[in-house]
Protein backbone atom coordinates (compact mmCIF):
# COMPACT_ATOMS: atom_id res chain seq x y z
CA UNK A 1 0.00 0.00 0.00
CA UNK A 2 1.41 3.76 -0.29
CA UNK A 3 1.66 6.53 2.23
CA UNK A 4 0.68 9.59 2.26
CA UNK A 5 3.50 11.73 3.26
CA UNK A 6 3.23 15.37 4.89
CA UNK A 7 6.58 17.67 4.32
CA UNK A 8 7.38 19.10 7.72
CA UNK A 9 8.61 22.63 6.41
CA UNK A 10 6.20 23.58 3.55
CA UNK A 11 3.41 21.22 4.19
CA UNK A 12 3.28 19.65 1.12
CA UNK A 13 1.49 16.41 0.91
CA UNK A 14 3.50 13.01 -1.49
CA UNK A 15 2.40 9.97 -2.21
CA UNK A 16 5.28 7.30 -1.69
CA UNK A 17 4.58 3.84 -3.17
CA UNK A 18 6.47 1.65 0.38
CA UNK A 19 5.08 -1.87 -0.76
CA UNK A 20 6.31 -2.12 -4.49
CA UNK A 21 9.15 0.35 -5.34
CA UNK A 22 10.76 0.35 -8.70
CA UNK A 23 14.32 -0.33 -9.16
CA UNK A 24 17.09 1.70 -11.12
CA UNK A 25 16.36 -0.89 -14.31
CA UNK A 26 12.63 0.50 -14.10
CA UNK A 27 13.05 4.12 -15.21
CA UNK A 28 13.79 5.74 -18.88
CA UNK A 29 17.48 6.08 -19.64
CA UNK A 30 18.87 8.73 -21.82
CA UNK A 31 21.50 9.01 -24.38
CA UNK A 32 24.67 11.68 -23.32
CA UNK A 33 27.18 11.17 -26.08
CA UNK A 34 28.90 14.11 -27.11
CA UNK A 35 28.45 15.21 -30.10
CA UNK A 36 29.31 19.10 -30.80
CA UNK A 37 32.64 19.58 -29.16
CA UNK A 38 33.79 21.01 -32.64
CA UNK A 39 31.77 23.93 -32.70
CA UNK A 40 31.07 24.70 -28.85
CA UNK A 41 31.50 28.39 -27.94
CA UNK A 42 32.48 27.28 -24.30
CA UNK A 43 35.69 25.30 -25.01
CA UNK A 44 38.84 26.73 -24.90
CA UNK A 45 39.91 28.94 -28.08
CA UNK A 46 36.32 29.90 -28.64
CA UNK A 47 36.08 32.61 -25.47
CA UNK A 48 35.32 35.04 -28.36
CA UNK A 49 32.43 33.62 -28.51
CA UNK A 50 31.18 34.17 -25.52
CA UNK A 51 30.56 37.67 -23.32
CA UNK A 52 33.45 39.00 -21.55
CA UNK A 53 34.35 36.55 -18.80
CA UNK A 54 32.89 38.13 -15.60
CA UNK A 55 35.16 35.95 -13.30
CA UNK A 56 37.59 33.11 -13.40
CA UNK A 57 40.05 30.88 -12.40
CA UNK A 58 43.12 31.03 -14.57
CA UNK A 59 46.56 29.62 -14.73
CA UNK A 60 49.64 32.40 -13.76
CA UNK A 61 50.24 34.23 -16.54
CA UNK A 62 46.60 33.43 -19.33
CA UNK A 63 44.80 36.42 -20.35
CA UNK A 64 41.28 36.95 -19.70
CA UNK A 65 38.81 36.04 -22.23
CA UNK A 66 41.69 33.46 -23.55
CA UNK A 67 42.50 29.90 -22.73
CA UNK A 68 44.44 28.88 -19.73
CA UNK A 69 41.07 28.58 -17.78
CA UNK A 70 40.32 26.26 -14.92
CA UNK A 71 36.57 27.60 -14.47
CA UNK A 72 34.99 30.47 -16.34
CA UNK A 73 32.15 32.68 -15.11
CA UNK A 74 30.51 34.91 -18.33
CA UNK A 75 27.32 36.67 -18.44
CA UNK A 76 24.21 34.31 -20.34
CA UNK A 77 24.59 35.09 -24.14
CA UNK A 78 20.71 34.89 -23.88
CA UNK A 79 19.62 35.92 -20.54
CA UNK A 80 16.20 35.40 -18.63
CA UNK A 81 16.75 38.47 -16.80
CA UNK A 82 19.03 41.58 -18.09
CA UNK A 83 20.55 43.64 -15.22
CA UNK A 84 20.42 46.97 -16.76
CA UNK A 85 17.96 49.17 -15.72
CA UNK A 86 14.97 49.49 -13.31
CA UNK A 87 12.06 47.39 -11.51
CA UNK A 88 9.35 50.27 -12.29
CA UNK A 89 6.96 48.13 -10.41
CA UNK A 90 3.10 48.46 -11.62
CA UNK A 91 -0.20 47.31 -11.99
CA UNK A 92 -2.80 46.84 -14.42
CA UNK A 93 -5.71 46.10 -12.51
CA UNK A 94 -5.18 43.13 -10.16
CA UNK A 95 -1.82 42.48 -12.22
CA UNK A 96 1.57 43.29 -10.49
CA UNK A 97 4.54 43.56 -12.70
CA UNK A 98 7.85 45.02 -13.27
CA UNK A 99 10.77 45.05 -15.60
CA UNK A 100 12.98 42.34 -15.92
CA UNK A 101 15.86 43.00 -13.79
CA UNK A 102 18.07 40.99 -12.80
CA UNK A 103 21.33 39.05 -13.88
CA UNK A 104 21.67 35.79 -15.69
CA UNK A 105 25.31 34.24 -15.58
CA UNK A 106 26.92 30.81 -16.82
CA UNK A 107 29.73 29.12 -14.42
CA UNK A 108 31.65 26.78 -17.22
CA UNK A 109 32.80 24.28 -14.82
CA UNK A 110 35.82 22.61 -16.79
CA UNK A 111 37.80 23.58 -20.01
CA UNK A 112 37.00 19.29 -21.05
CA UNK A 113 33.87 19.32 -23.40
CA UNK A 114 33.91 15.79 -22.71
CA UNK A 115 34.16 15.34 -18.26
CA UNK A 116 31.17 15.71 -16.61
CA UNK A 117 30.69 17.23 -12.85
CA UNK A 118 31.03 13.57 -11.33
CA UNK A 119 34.12 13.49 -13.50
CA UNK A 120 36.19 16.04 -11.78
CA UNK A 121 38.51 16.12 -9.31
CA UNK A 122 37.03 16.83 -5.89
CA UNK A 123 39.79 20.11 -5.80
CA UNK A 124 38.49 21.13 -9.75
CA UNK A 125 34.63 20.90 -7.57
CA UNK A 126 36.21 23.27 -5.21
CA UNK A 127 37.29 25.80 -7.90
CA UNK A 128 33.56 25.33 -9.19
CA UNK A 129 31.99 26.07 -5.78
CA UNK A 130 34.47 28.94 -4.92
CA UNK A 131 32.94 30.66 -7.96
CA UNK A 132 29.89 30.23 -7.09
CA UNK A 133 30.62 31.74 -3.62
CA UNK A 134 32.61 34.84 -5.31
CA UNK A 135 29.80 35.29 -7.58
CA UNK A 136 26.72 35.10 -4.97
CA UNK A 137 28.94 38.10 -2.69
CA UNK A 138 28.98 40.00 -5.61
CA UNK A 139 25.72 40.03 -6.96
CA UNK A 140 24.50 40.23 -3.25
CA UNK A 141 25.99 43.72 -3.50
CA UNK A 142 22.97 44.86 -6.04
CA UNK A 143 20.56 46.50 -3.35
CA UNK A 144 17.87 45.53 -6.40
CA UNK A 145 18.46 41.61 -6.03
CA UNK A 146 16.25 39.32 -3.25
CA UNK A 147 17.60 35.89 -4.36
CA UNK A 148 20.04 34.79 -5.93
CA UNK A 149 19.49 30.90 -7.60
CA UNK A 150 22.88 28.42 -8.40
CA UNK A 151 21.80 25.11 -10.12
CA UNK A 152 22.63 22.91 -12.76
CA UNK A 153 20.75 21.49 -15.50
CA UNK A 154 22.34 18.06 -16.65
CA UNK A 155 20.89 16.34 -20.09
CA UNK A 156 18.16 17.65 -22.48
CA UNK A 157 15.77 16.59 -20.33
CA UNK A 158 16.70 18.33 -17.26
CA UNK A 159 16.87 21.32 -19.96
CA UNK A 160 20.09 21.78 -20.32
CA UNK A 161 20.91 23.30 -24.25
CA UNK A 162 24.64 22.99 -24.33
CA UNK A 163 26.57 19.98 -23.98
CA UNK A 164 29.71 21.75 -22.33
CA UNK A 165 29.18 21.16 -18.27
CA UNK A 166 28.03 24.29 -17.19
CA UNK A 167 25.77 25.48 -14.33
CA UNK A 168 24.13 28.74 -13.81
CA UNK A 169 23.39 31.67 -11.67
CA UNK A 170 20.08 33.91 -11.86
CA UNK A 171 19.92 36.85 -9.42
CA UNK A 172 15.72 37.76 -8.89
CA UNK A 173 14.38 41.23 -7.82
CA UNK A 174 11.81 39.21 -5.59
CA UNK A 175 12.07 35.52 -3.23
CA UNK A 176 10.59 33.00 -4.92
CA UNK A 177 7.02 31.48 -3.46
CA UNK A 178 8.34 28.18 -2.94
CA UNK A 179 11.44 29.81 -1.70
CA UNK A 180 9.66 32.07 0.86
CA UNK A 181 7.35 29.09 1.85
CA UNK A 182 10.20 26.70 2.96
CA UNK A 183 11.27 30.23 4.67
CA UNK A 184 8.44 30.78 6.54
CA UNK A 185 8.13 26.84 7.10
CA UNK A 186 11.36 27.21 8.85
CA UNK A 187 10.37 30.36 10.29
CA UNK A 188 7.40 28.86 12.59
CA UNK A 189 8.79 25.41 12.85
CA UNK A 190 11.94 27.51 15.10
CA UNK A 191 8.88 29.93 17.05
CA UNK A 192 6.98 27.04 17.58
CA UNK A 193 10.20 24.43 18.86
CA UNK A 194 12.84 26.61 19.06
CA UNK A 195 15.21 24.41 16.96
CA UNK A 196 15.64 24.54 13.39
CA UNK A 197 13.99 22.09 11.30
CA UNK A 198 16.74 20.52 9.06
CA UNK A 199 18.65 20.31 12.05
CA UNK A 200 16.12 17.91 13.30
CA UNK A 201 15.39 16.49 10.08
CA UNK A 202 19.08 15.30 10.19
CA UNK A 203 19.05 13.91 13.66
CA UNK A 204 15.76 12.00 13.03
CA UNK A 205 17.99 10.43 9.88
CA UNK A 206 20.57 9.05 12.17
CA UNK A 207 18.12 7.95 14.66
CA UNK A 208 16.34 5.67 11.94
CA UNK A 209 19.51 5.15 9.60
CA UNK A 210 17.10 4.17 6.33
CA UNK A 211 17.70 7.05 4.14
CA UNK A 212 21.80 7.99 4.59
CA UNK A 213 23.39 7.70 1.38
CA UNK A 214 26.94 8.79 2.58
CA UNK A 215 28.70 11.44 4.65
CA UNK A 216 31.52 12.95 5.88
CA UNK A 217 32.99 15.44 8.48
CA UNK A 218 30.86 18.42 7.63
CA UNK A 219 28.38 17.04 5.12
CA UNK A 220 25.26 14.48 4.94
CA UNK A 221 23.46 13.28 2.12
CA UNK A 222 20.06 11.17 2.32
CA UNK A 223 17.34 10.65 0.73
CA UNK A 224 14.05 12.65 2.33
CA UNK A 225 11.56 11.02 3.90
CA UNK A 226 8.74 13.33 1.71
CA UNK A 227 10.75 13.26 -2.26
CA UNK A 228 8.60 14.71 -4.96
CA UNK A 229 11.02 12.41 -7.60
CA UNK A 230 12.19 9.25 -7.47
CA UNK A 231 15.98 9.01 -6.51
CA UNK A 232 15.56 13.08 -5.19
CA UNK A 233 18.61 12.75 -2.42
CA UNK A 234 19.57 16.19 -0.51
CA UNK A 235 23.15 17.75 0.71
CA UNK A 236 23.08 18.97 4.27
CA UNK A 237 26.15 20.65 6.14
CA UNK A 238 25.50 18.31 9.48
CA UNK A 239 25.76 21.97 11.88
CA UNK A 240 23.43 24.58 11.55
CA UNK A 241 24.70 26.89 8.60
CA UNK A 242 23.02 29.75 6.99
CA UNK A 243 25.65 31.17 4.95
CA UNK A 244 26.57 29.16 1.97
CA UNK A 245 28.88 31.68 0.89
CA UNK A 246 31.03 31.66 4.48
CA UNK A 247 32.14 28.09 3.81
CA UNK A 248 35.72 27.58 5.29
CA UNK A 249 38.70 25.89 2.68
CA UNK A 250 37.83 22.29 4.77
CA UNK A 251 34.24 22.63 3.93
CA UNK A 252 34.31 23.57 0.47
CA UNK A 253 36.86 20.41 0.32
CA UNK A 254 33.86 18.41 2.01
CA UNK A 255 31.47 19.86 0.21
CA UNK A 256 32.98 19.08 -3.35
CA UNK A 257 33.94 15.65 -2.18
CA UNK A 258 30.43 14.57 -0.98
CA UNK A 259 28.32 16.12 -4.26
CA UNK A 260 31.09 14.70 -6.24
CA UNK A 261 30.14 11.33 -4.18
CA UNK A 262 26.82 11.71 -4.98
CA UNK A 263 26.74 12.50 -8.72
CA UNK A 264 29.13 9.74 -9.18
CA UNK A 265 26.34 7.26 -7.23
CA UNK A 266 23.43 8.67 -9.17
CA UNK A 267 25.52 8.06 -12.88
CA UNK A 268 26.35 4.54 -11.87
CA UNK A 269 23.02 3.23 -10.11
CA UNK A 270 20.65 5.02 -12.88
CA UNK A 271 22.72 4.53 -16.20
CA UNK A 272 23.49 8.67 -16.14
CA UNK A 273 20.90 9.67 -15.75
CA UNK A 274 19.19 13.51 -17.02
CA UNK A 275 19.10 15.68 -13.50
CA UNK A 276 18.88 19.15 -11.93
CA UNK A 277 20.84 20.07 -9.00
CA UNK A 278 19.70 23.62 -7.11
CA UNK A 279 20.89 25.59 -4.22
CA UNK A 280 18.50 26.56 -1.64
CA UNK A 281 20.48 29.60 0.11
CA UNK A 282 18.81 32.35 2.66
CA UNK A 283 17.58 35.27 0.31
CA UNK A 284 19.84 38.82 -0.07
CA UNK A 285 19.32 42.40 1.06
CA UNK A 286 16.10 40.62 3.40
CA UNK A 287 15.46 40.41 6.52
CA UNK A 288 17.66 37.89 9.08
CA UNK A 289 16.70 34.45 8.48
CA UNK A 290 18.66 32.50 11.62
CA UNK A 291 16.15 29.64 11.28
CA UNK A 292 17.48 28.79 7.43
CA UNK A 293 19.64 25.53 7.07
CA UNK A 294 21.14 26.23 3.49
CA UNK A 295 21.41 22.84 1.19
CA UNK A 296 21.70 21.41 -1.96
CA UNK A 297 18.44 19.68 -3.31
CA UNK A 298 19.50 16.96 -6.40
CA UNK A 299 16.71 16.05 -8.45
CA UNK A 300 17.26 12.91 -11.17
CA UNK A 301 15.28 13.42 -14.18
CA UNK A 302 13.46 9.70 -14.43
CA UNK A 303 9.80 9.88 -14.81
CA UNK A 304 7.56 13.02 -15.84
CA UNK A 305 4.93 14.48 -14.21
CA UNK A 306 1.46 13.40 -15.11
CA UNK A 307 -2.40 15.26 -14.91
CA UNK A 308 -2.27 14.18 -11.56
CA UNK A 309 0.14 15.82 -10.46
CA UNK A 310 -0.37 19.11 -12.34
CA UNK A 311 -4.04 19.12 -11.16
CA UNK A 312 -3.61 18.06 -7.38
CA UNK A 313 -0.08 19.07 -6.53
CA UNK A 314 0.39 16.09 -4.99
CA UNK A 315 3.82 14.09 -6.30
CA UNK A 316 3.20 10.30 -6.77
CA UNK A 317 6.97 8.73 -5.92
CA UNK A 318 7.46 5.29 -7.25
CA UNK A 319 10.61 4.29 -5.08
CA UNK A 320 10.32 4.63 -1.38
CA UNK A 321 13.53 6.74 -0.40
CA UNK A 322 14.79 3.68 2.26
CA UNK A 323 14.94 1.94 -1.40
CA UNK A 324 16.78 4.41 -3.35
CA UNK A 325 18.87 5.65 -0.79
CA UNK A 326 19.58 1.51 -0.05
CA UNK A 327 20.58 1.13 -4.06
CA UNK A 328 23.00 4.37 -4.23
CA UNK A 329 24.80 2.86 -1.54
CA UNK A 330 25.55 -0.40 -3.35
CA UNK A 331 27.21 1.44 -5.81
CA UNK A 332 30.84 1.21 -5.28
CA UNK A 333 32.77 4.74 -4.73
CA UNK A 334 36.29 5.00 -4.11
CA UNK A 335 37.73 8.69 -4.74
Amino acid sequence: MAELRRDPVIGRWVIVSTDNSLGPESYEKEDHTFKQAEVCQFCPGREYQTPPEVDCVREHGSHPNGPGWSVRVVPNKFPALRIEGDLDKRAIGLFDMSNGVGAHEVVIETPDHAKILADLSPQEIVYVIKKFQSRYINLAQDRRFKYIMIFKNYGESAGASVEHPHSQIIALPMIPRYVYEELEGARNYYKFRGRCVYCDMIQQEYEEQKRIVTENNDFIAFCPFTPRFPFENWIFPKKHHLKFEGLSEQEQYHLASILKEMLYRLKICLSDPSYNFYLHLAPVNYESQESFHWHIEIVPQLTRIIGFEWGTGLYYVQTAPFKAAEYLREVSYKI
